[in-house]
């Protein structure tokens, strides 16, 4: 897999394919590089195959197998200094200062804008 490392690495972590390759796609039209998987476990592989440190991570709140999206997060956070962002459509979600926990909360569906302002604030994007 050839590396360009001018591009922000993001990995996106969702359990329902479509909403993963959507995600994906947008931010690969963004100029992002991706590692998308629908587990915590998938991406931590994903990423010791690849050898480089992401640039920010997407996560899905719910998720079925392994961890929930905080955990998930927390688990990728130890291994890795990085921000994050955290999307739910579960309103009942913990809520977040991305201060504290290291982490911003969106609620699904997330609109390209809202997304795309997101990564500005994460350093991933240019205004």
């Amino acid at each position: 897999m050839k590396t360009d490392r001018n591009h922000k690495l993001v990995v996106v972590i969702e359990d329902d394919p479509l909403v993963l390759e959507a995600t994906a796609s947008l931010l690969r039209a963004w100029g992002c590089r991706v590692v998308a998987a629908e587990s915590c476990g998938e991406a931590m592989k994903e990423l010791a195959t690849i050898g480089r440190r992401p640039d920010l991570i997407v996560c899905d709140y719910r998720l079925p197998q392994g961890p929930n999206g905080v955990d998930a997060i927390g688990i990728m956070r130890d291994a890795f200094e990085i921000p994050a962002l955290l999307i739910s459509a579960d309103v009942n979600s913990p809520r977040s200062e991305p201060t504290t926990n290291g982490y911003s909360l969106l609620y699904k569906p997330v609109n390209a804008d809202a997304f795309r302002a997101a990564l500005v604030d994460a350093c991933v994007l240019r205004n």
